[in-house]
């Protein structure tokens, strides 16, 4: 295109947060020579006071363009259109008054995003917030410096009904789970099959869908077919099930998440760059949110000691895993592995044994091995 892209610009002491853009034409487009954009760190659960909203606009009306995006598909609010000698005048600003800091952009840990959780959602199996705050904070430098084979992403969503996507594009996604039961209210199931409360919360009253069909709408597509509905009651085989969420948000007055709440760590999402767009795997299928988050940043540094060790240049740890397979992620992140684990079945007939992982190592006493083994 006419923009020259890149990490040419910055601002003092931070590798990322400003994309430089250069016109290249600038004798002809004397006003757009520099356009130079701003990712700054949106607040958790996207939050705004209007004052807030006030001063940022009246900022950048100033000091920029006055185009703002709101926000960027990763989250941040970007600021779109400034020139180098405003760079470090508008940082100074918001770092200094605004109690604002810029957003991630380059080889560096981007800037976390969030659904709005346990503020507004009924379904948040953990508070969204709390965790993406104490890893913005926690990780600074790693989002500010960039030091890493290529960018690297964290999204929280509440529950898998996944507002913000994680599945789909963190190289770490952070999903709202339980372990528990569903929440069955049977009265409330009587309710919707006979018509007195709308399904899906009354989203589709747009027209007349006719009579509700619990078989039809609910039972029928469930993934792993696991609901049954009999003499009035319904019934569901809990071990079963996925937590995909459907029955729930079609009969949100009948069912609820269960109560040991946590969440699950999946690895490798992104959108197509190099090999192809890749879903999230699941590393660790139930771990609690609880302040200070110890276990989780355990398991995110070690998958970041490996990545920084192994990964190529513009390489995501998803590209990674499928490159050198996901045992080795099991390995390095000290994750015993477990039937959930597992994407499909092997077809490979021969497995390989390293010696620490048999019993006794590979030597063995003849005479003792042929006690057992009698010919």
């Amino acid at each position: 295109t006419h923009w020259k892209h890149g990490g040419i610009v910055g601002v003092f002491g931070y590798g990322g947060g400003v994309i430089g853009r250069y016109c290249d034409q600038p004798e002809m487009f004397k006003g757009v020579a520099h356009f130079h954009t701003l990712r700054v760190n949106q607040p958790a659960g996207k939050f705004y006071k209007t004052e807030f909203l006030k001063q940022i606009c009246d900022l950048w009306e100033l000091r920029g363009s006055g185009i703002t995006n709101m926000h960027g598909s990763t989250g941040d609010i970007i600021l779109l259109g400034t020139t180098t000698p405003q760079l470090e005048e508008i940082f100074y600003e918001m770092t200094h008054n605004l109690n604002q800091d810029l957003g991630g952009s380059g080889s560096n840990l981007r800037t976390p995003s969030d659904c709005i959780g346990q503020a507004r959602c009924e379904y948040a199996c953990y508070d969204t917030q709390a965790l993406c705050h104490n890893l913005t904070n926690s990780y600074q430098d790693e989002l500010h410096r960039p030091a890493f084979p290529y960018k690297f992403k964290f999204k929280f969503d509440g529950c898998p009904n996944c507002c913000v996507a994680s599945i789909a594009r963190a190289d770490i996604s952070f999903i709202g789970t339980w372990r528990d039961d569903i929440g069955i209210d049977q009265e409330a199931v009587q309710a919707y099959v006979g018509g007195e409360l709308k399904p899906n919360g009354g989203a589709h009253a747009g027209r007349d869908w006719g009579p509700f069909d619990i078989k039809k709408e609910v039972i029928n597509l469930c993934p792993t077919e696991c609901m049954k509905h009999k003499d009035g009651k319904l019934f569901i085989n809990n071990k079963e099930c996925t937590r995909c969420m459907h029955c729930i948000n079609v009969m949100p007055r009948a069912l609820r998440i269960g109560k040991d709440r946590g969440l699950s760590m999946l690895v490798g999402a992104k959108a197509p760059i190099l090999d192809g767009a890749q879903m999230g795997s699941l590393l660790v299928p139930f771990i609690k949110a609880e302040d200070p988050y110890d276990e989780i940043k355990e398991v995110i540094e070690k998958i970041w000691d490996w990545w920084m060790e192994e990964g190529k240049n513009r390489e995501r740890v998803g590209e990674l895993i499928k490159r050198q397979g996901f045992q080795k992620l099991l390995e390095v992140t000290g994750i015993q592995p477990m039937p959930q684990h597992v994407q499909e079945p092997r077809s490979n007939p021969y497995i390989f044994w390293k010696e620490e992982e048999v019993e006794g190592g590979f030597k063995r006493d003849v005479n003792e091995f042929r006690k057992h083994h009698q010919r």
